[in-house]
């Protein structure tokens, strides 16, 4: 597939002859990988600093507990969420302007800086208060790339996809995510598994956003070699802008919703490594197994779900195991504090991803579907990040405050179930979107 007839390599405009994938041809593995290659990367430098959060809170923000220490370094983790929004509007619109590829390419740039910061950031002992300031900064920019992400490939994916497969090819979307926490939790088993704490601490948590900073321009030249879905000449002033947003604000609206009960089963699971250490008291190297196993089956999982939505629909993929996981996720974590151990908290941690995944691979394809084209990036990143946003940034905080003030382990897991009962009833008020043509 070749692209001269669309964009140019930088930021600009689409032109009338920007060209999409024939909805009947394969799109070669190549355009696909482009997409999932800087999504996982973005994400894994995302959620690498929540696998370290007990690193860097000792780091950049010492206090007079190690909980107090903890609860600022999940806190700033938070603040990365509340740049999402503005990310997703500005660049969102940005995708559906001058399209997908030139969006996708300003988010890598974004998530390069403000990765390079953090990790280079010396600690508060050695320069002070402009440690944390800078960490803070450094959040808000990793953010805002993040807020401008899902949309633009979402989009992309199910616009590139063939007739009958949209759903296999934007599971890639959450699976790549997936594949960024099996990733980061293989590196963060590696580093606690050799070396000291002493080292882990002085440089160690340091080496994973060192290495996705490596990545990153492997992920730059995939993307500047993909095609563009969106077309120029496909503009209805009625569908666009504010007027298209306002006409679509019951399904954005539901959409939140949807994105919640994933968000907080999403950042429940990265919690995981960090909740087995505090809560469970168990060693680094054993807590991050959690990490791999949540990885692993979101990789794996996410894409059953995208085939599960093309043969059986979108609502039931994404209903079912949504209202599983209000039923069972608090079971799950008492079986897990009665029988703790390696085995157990794999099964638990892979047993909630896997519901996760299959049920938010679904929603991620859904809702883009539910949004016309000339939207379709704006609407998506603004549901995506304002359900992350509220929900997602402040989980770690919350469910760390309620095992602090109730002294109950079994917090997050309350927590968890309802925000998916809310979620699977807002799932049931979705029109199915299984053979529905995309909206130009």
């Amino acid at each position: 597939m070749h692209d001269a007839a669309s964009l140019h390599p930088g930021i600009g405009t689409v032109t009338d002859a920007a060209i999409r994938p024939a909805a009947a041809s394969r799109v070669p593995a190549s355009i696909v990988a482009a997409t999932v290659a800087g999504n996982a990367l973005e994400f894994y430098d995302f959620v690498s600093y929540a696998f370290f959060a007990v690193y860097i809170g000792r780091a950049f923000f010492p206090a007079a507990t190690p909980v107090a220490s903890l609860l600022l370094s999940v806190a700033v983790f938070g603040v990365g969420f509340f740049a999402r929004p503005i990310g997703g509007i500005a660049i969102g619109a940005f995708a559906d302007r001058a399209g997908r590829r030139p969006a996708m390419l300003l988010t890598l740039v974004l998530i390069t800086g403000g990765t390079l910061g953090l990790a280079l950031t010396p600690s508060s002992e050695q320069i002070g208060l402009a440690a944390p300031i800078t960490v803070v900064l450094c959040r808000l920019v990793q953010g805002l790339a993040l807020g401008g992400e899902v949309g633009p490939s979402s989009a992309f994916l199910i616009e590139a996809a063939p007739d009958g497969r949209r759903g296999i090819y934007a599971s890639w979307q959450l699976a790549s995510q997936g594949a960024a926490s099996l990733v980061a939790g293989l590196i963060g088993l590696y580093l606690t598994a050799t070396l000291t704490p002493a080292e882990m601490q002085a440089w160690g948590w340091r080496a994973p956003f060192l290495d996705g900073l490596a990545q990153l321009p492997v992920a730059l030249c995939l993307r500047r070699r993909m095609p563009e879905t969106l077309h120029a000449a496909a503009k209805h002033p009625v569908s666009t802008g504010m007027t298209g947003l306002k006409r679509q604000s019951r399904t954005i609206a539901l959409s939140v919703l949807v994105v919640l009960g994933g968000t907080v089963s999403t950042y429940v699971g990265s919690f995981m490594t960090t909740y087995a250490i505090t809560a469970l008291k168990f060693p680094p190297a054993t807590a991050m197994a959690a990490t791999v196993a949540v990885g692993l089956t979101t990789l794996l999982l996410s894409l059953a779900g995208g085939w599960l939505c093309d043969r059986y629909g979108r609502r039931p993929t994404m209903f079912w195991p949504r209202a599983a996981a209000a039923l069972l996720t608090v079971p799950a974590f008492m079986l897990l504090i009665a029988q703790p151990g390696t085995a157990m908290l794999i099964a638990v941690s892979g047993f909630l991803a896997a519901l996760t995944a299959v049920s938010g691979a679904a929603s991620l394809i859904a809702i883009p579907e539910l949004l016309p084209r000339r939207i379709r990036a704006t609407g998506m990143s603004i549901a995506y990040a304002v359900g992350v946003s509220l929900f997602g940034g402040t989980t770690q905080l919350i469910v760390t405050w309620l095992m602090s003030a109730t002294g109950n382990p079994v917090a997050p897991a309350w927590y968890v179930a309802a925000t998916s009962a809310i979620t699977a009833l807002a799932m049931l008020a979705l029109p199915e979107t299984r053979g529905r043509a995309l909206e130009d």
